[in-house]
C-alpha cells in the first residue's frame, strides 16, 4: 500500500513537471518572439529570474523584465530582499564595461601622480561642475596615471568646446586643465590646433557614455559621476584583490 502511494506521488510530480516544461517557453524561444514583436529593438539575450514567469532581457547595455508573451515590460532594479542584493546592478556592471586596451589614449591628456602605476581614464567636460568636483578629488590620488578625454557637452555648456580646444592646444594641457578646473584660471591661447575633441565626443557616444564625468578602470568597470577618492580607491582595491 505504501509503495503504491509513493508511486502515485511520484507520478503526480512527474506529470506536474512535464506539464510545466511543456507550457514554459525556453529562453531562446522568448528571444525569437521578442525580436519578432520588436524588430527595431536590440534584443541580445533573455535569462530566467528568481521570479516565476518573469524574464530578464538584455538590450544592448540596458536591462528590462518581461513576461512570457513579451507584451509587458518592467524597467528598474530587481532586488533580493533576503540577501539585500541588487540583482539588476550586478548584471549592469557586467554589461557596462569598456575594453580599456582599446581606448585611444593618444587622444587623452596624460597626468601622472608619483610612480603612476595605477591607471584610470576620465571623460570630462571643462564646464561641467561635477567634473570640476571630481578633478578636485583626483589631484589627491597617489601613484596613478590619469588619462582625461575632453568630451565637452555643447548642448549644456556652449563655451565648453572652445575651452576644451584651448586646453588641448596649450603647451602643457595637464597643467592648464588643472588650473582651470581647480583654480578657475581661464585657458587662453589658440583653439585651432589639430585636436581630438570631436573624436572624443564620438568615442563617448560609441561607449554609451551619456554624461560627464565618467571614470573607466583598466578592469573595464565604468563609474559615472563625481566619485570620491574613497570610492575610487575602493575600486582600485577590488581590482588589486586587496
Amino acid at each position: 500500500m505504501k509503495s503504491t502511494k509513493k508511486l502515485l506521488m511520484l507520478l503526480v510530480v512527474l506529470l506536474t513537471t512535464t506539464a510545466h516544461a511543456a507550457t514554459e517557453p525556453t529562453e531562446a524561444e522568448i528571444v525569437t518572439k521578442l525580436k519578432a514583436i520588436y524588430p527595431s529593438t536590440q534584443i541580445d539575450a533573455v535569462r530566467t529570474t528568481p521570479i516565476s514567469g518573469i524574464y530578464e532581457v538584455l538590450m544592448g547595455k540596458n536591462i528590462g523584465y518581461t513576461n512570457t508573451d513579451g507584451r509587458y515590460f518592467l524597467f528598474g532594479h530587481l532586488f533580493d530582499m533576503q540577501t539585500q542584493q541588487d540583482l539588476t546592478q550586478a548584471q549592469l556592471d557586467q554589461l557596462n564595461t569598456v575594453q580599456f586596451a582599446e581606448l585611444p589614449l593618444q587622444d587623452a591628456i596624460k597626468t601622472v601622480h608619483g610612480k603612476g602605476e595605477r591607471v584610470i581614464a576620465v571623460f570630462s567636460d571643462p564646464d561641467c561642475p561635477y567634473c570640476k568636483k571630481l578633478e578636485g578629488e583626483l589631484v589627491t590620488l597617489q601613484n596613478v596615471t590619469i588619462y582625461t578625454f575632453l568630451m565637452p557637452l555643447e548642448g549644456l555648456h556652449p563655451q565648453a568646446v572652445a575651452k576644451a580646444k584651448a586646453i588641448w592646444c596649450s603647451k602643457n594641457p595637464s597643467v592648464i586643465m588643472h588650473d582651470y578646473m581647480v583654480e578657475n584660471m581661464q585657458p587662453s591661447g589658440e583653439t585651432d590646433c589639430v585636436n581630438p575633441i570631436e573624436r572624443n565626443i564620438q568615442l563617448g557616444q560609441k561607449l554609451n557614455i551619456n554624461g560627464t564625468p565618467t571614470l573607466i578602470f583598466t578592469s573595464g568597470r565604468v563609474m559615472p559621476g563625481a566619485a570620491s577618492v574613497a570610492e575610487i580607491e575602493q575600486l582600485f582595491s577590488e581590482k588589486e584583490g586587496k
